[in-house]
């Protein structure tokens, strides 16, 4: 007769296709520290349940390449055709299905789950009922495992499960593109709408580890869930990084009962020395799972942390310290593969002091949060400055992230010229990232320049109250007062941002001054509603005297101007006008660019000329680029209000707002013109996506489109 423990390897296995048993490349899940951890056991408990699978002819083992497992050949396992039956029979007796309900984001895998059933059952029903649950408790107390186990029970009943987990990097959208898998606003009350619904559970795990960059604004989306009276449940290590969660229940985890705790242990062994180590312990599941047959009984009442310092790290070889030392140095999980030595993470995973998500590895927070206390300063930066150099040869932003971090904690003086062109290079792939990057870099550095980067990131994020901490530690200039009317005008005083920009325009340099009034006109221009006129005149384009700006600089001015003039005609109907500025830019163009392709549709679309709207269709469908490709479909949207045909509501569907870049003005208006769209053609969802738009339009510095939005929606409502 099989004991639990081999029934459940068999339905692990039985998950895993015949064809494993010959690939070369095999899952973690078919390793022993993978199934381990599925079935919530120390590695040697599974041991003698495997060798007797084994000697029955219902498992085989081999060594094999595991996937994200390093460079060495792991020991696998797998059914054999005789397990496969038995396998398959006992499905149909015990398996239970989560196929009910729908999964988004990255939940963790599902494990056994020891001494909590009844725990988890009771705040699933609570959360059936409407409440919102707050986990709390040390780490490794398996805080993450009864949120996985409370989310399937939910899951068997239907509900939608949205789960998240928190890293250093996650901002607000970053949790929203978790919850929604992809597209997400940033406005933590827009996201807070489109993730909830009717029996929707909205997971936030490992909540500790957020920078304190994104607390404020994952803590408003807490309080509009709160709000809008949203199901959720989060986890987090006590102390809260909150200081305090309105409107949920904190039910406080403690370890295992002494005899739920045994269980985790090897069968063989001896009951007094099992009980010895789970009171010893205090039923701390990860504890127990690092307890070795081999170590020394642990004494009674010893701390977790004591043992987890003292032994389990004191018995690492020289390698498996090593990788240990860079994993818990690191600012965000890894791939083995961008470790600069990997020799160690064998030892690392079969001691189970790595924990996984997909391909991605960080040691268990407990073992890395005493790892770095039990380190000096000086081995600290000698590690952040050897694993620098090697993020050194590596290219990419995402090098670049790693590398830059370790720079700045190796207690070297920085380079602030590649810091700044590094934190940019993040910026335009992760701006999230790029902040947590920003707000370490003003940590170890007096520089002005980095001060004035950093306002200018929280701008481009919308985050006024990050913008006005950072431009308090500027000294007075005309570009610093220029930024002091970009807060004004984010947090809606136009009187105030007009001021601003008056005294600071008395003292820019001529150069600088042409730049800011073609910006603003541009900006001007755009910042309105769809359908609604320009206030911009032929004039005030007109009145621009390029010949103060550098013969560097003169064309590309020249351009924008000339792009502006033409959109301004086209709108107030001057058609000679239009002509000419179209024949100045084919001139700077050339007939068949793509940007004058653009213009030209756009004009066809404006002045309603026969065949149009096929014309729009055939240039949308061959469009790659995306931003010209968005601002097409804009424009045929406004072109056929309110009939809009159904292969372009297709299009914007199927458009993303992750092909615009928050670094770029022009991105920024057309990512509030998206997401305006969005609420336009999904109505059901208006609330969420103009609550996002409106954000945007004033993040975008267009208050007017703002104002105007607002006012719509009120009535809407």
């Amino acid at each position: 007769m099989l004991s639990e423990t081999q029934v459940r390897l068999l339905l692990r296995l039985a998950e895993f296709g015949a064809e494993m048993e010959t690939s070369w490349d095999v899952p973690r899940s078919l390793s022993l520290p993978g199934l381990a951890e599925h079935l919530g056991l120390v590695r040697s408990a599974i041991h003698s349940p495997l060798k007797e699978l084994e000697s029955s002819g219902l498992i085989s083992t081999r060594s094999a390449h595991v996937i994200g497992g390093g460079s060495r050949r792991r020991t696998v396992v797998h059914l054999t055709s005789i397990g496969r039956e038995r396998a398959e029979s006992l499905s149909k007796e015990e398996h239970k299905s989560e196929d009910f309900g729908r999964v988004v984001g990255p939940i963790p895998d599902s494990i056994h789950l020891h001494g909590r059933e009844e725990v988890a059952i009771s705040i699933a029903e609570s959360l059936s009922s409407g409440s919102r649950i707050h986990l709390s408790g040390l780490p490794g107390i398996g805080k993450t495992s009864l949120a996985r186990s409370i989310a399937g029970k939910l899951l068997e009943k239907g509900w939608r499960v949205r789960w998240s987990t928190c890293h250093a990097d996650a901002d607000a959208q970053s949790i929203g593109r978790m919850w929604m898998d992809g597209d997400s606003p940033s406005d933590p009350t827009a996201i807070a709408l489109a993730a909830s619904g009717k029996k929707t559970l909205i997971v936030l795990d490992e909540v500790q580890e957020l920078s304190p960059r994104h607390l404020e604004s994952i803590s408003k989306i807490l309080s509009s869930c709160t709000e809008i009276g949203a199901t959720v449940l989060i986890a987090v290590r006590a102390p809260s990084p909150f200081t305090e969660i309105s409107g949920f229940e904190e039910i406080r985890i403690e370890g295992l009962d002494i005899q739920d705790a045994i269980e985790l242990l090897p069968e063989n062994t001896e009951l007094e020395l099992a009980k010895q180590v789970a009171d010893a312990f205090g039923g701390h599941p990860l504890a127990l799972r690092l307890w070795s047959p081999e170590d020394e009984a642990p004494g009674e009442g010893q701390e977790v942390q004591d043992y987890v310092e003292q032994t389990v790290i004191r018995r690492l070889s020289g390698e498996g310290t090593s990788t240990l030392d860079e994993l818990s140095l690191a600012p965000i999980p890894i791939e083995i593969s961008e470790l600069s030595d990997d020799s160690g993470t064998a030892e690392l995973d079969d001691a189970a002091v790595l924990r996984w998500a997909e391909s991605l590895v960080e040691p268990h927070h407990l073992i890395r949060n005493v790892r770095r206390a039990s380190l000096n300063e000086n081995e600290i930066r000698s590690i952040h400055s050897r694993v620098a150099e090697f993020w050194s040869e590596r290219e990419g932003s995402r090098a670049r992230r790693i590398e830059a971090h370790h720079r700045i904690k190796s207690g070297e003086e920085p380079d602030i010229k590649w810091l700044l062109q590094s934190i940019s290079m993040v910026a335009k792939e992760d701006n999230a990232a790029a902040a947590v990057l920003m707000e370490d870099a003003v940590v170890v550095s007096d520089d002005e320049s980095i001060r004035l980067a950093a306002v200018d990131l929280a701008l481009e994020r919308g985050d006024t109250s990050i913008a006005e901490n950072h431009i308090k530690e500027v000294s007075p200039s005309p570009q610093s007062i220029i930024r002091q009317a970009r807060i004004a005008r984010l947090k809606g005083d136009s009187n105030l941002a007009s001021e601003l920009e008056l005294q600071a325009l008395e003292d820019l340099p001529p150069a600088d001054l042409v730049r800011h009034q073609i910006s603003t006109l541009v900006r001007n221009h755009d910042d309105r509603l769809p359908g609604t006129l320009t206030i911009i005149s032929t004039a005030e384009i007109d009145g621009i005297d390029i010949s103060r700006l550098p013969d560097s600089d003169k064309s590309a001015a020249s351009l924008a101007l000339n792009l502006l003039r033409h959109a301004v005609a086209i709108e107030k109907g001057n058609v000679e006008l239009a002509v000419n500025t179209r024949s100045a830019l084919a001139t700077v163009l050339s007939e068949g660019h793509p940007r004058l392709a653009l213009i030209d549709l756009r004009t066809r679309l404006a002045t309603e000329s026969l065949g149009a709207i096929e014309a729009a269709q055939v240039f949308i469908t061959d469009e790659d680029n995306g931003p010209a490709k968005v601002r097409a479909i804009h424009a045929t949207l406004e072109a056929t209000y309110p009939d809009y045909p159904d292969w372009l509501v297709s299009e914007h569907a199927n458009l993303s707002a992750e092909s615009l870049r928050s670094d770029v003005a022009s991105h920024r208006r057309l990512i509030a013109q998206y997401w305006y769209w969005r609420g336009m053609l999904e109505p059901s969802m208006r609330l969420s996506h103009w609550r996002e738009a409106i954000s945007r339009f004033k993040t975008a510095e267009c208050s007017n489109a703002a104002a105007e939005l607002l006012i719509r929606l009120t009535q809407s409502l």
